[in-house]
């Protein structure tokens, strides 16, 4: 039942126990994505590429060439 509305995109809150709750979402193709080890490893990689400078700037039409926009 707290599932199905969960899937009508309800938010279900679980109280347990005194000052705990919990907050009910589904998971999306992009979190399955996100919580694998390896790709997670590859975003922190390139965080601290980015943080040393070590990066590409592209012009705004390039991006939208991209992105096919």
């Amino acid at each position: 039942m707290y599932l199905d509305l969960v899937d009508k995109n309800v938010q279900v809150i679980v109280h347990r126990g005194k000052g705990k709750a919990y907050a009910l979402t589904p998971i999306t193709e992009a979190d399955r994505y996100f919580s694998d080890p390896e790709i997670t490893k590859r975003i922190a990689i390139s965080l601290e590429q980015a943080e040393r400078g070590e990066l590409t700037t592209l012009p705004k039409e390039d991006i939208k060439k991209l992105l096919g926009i």
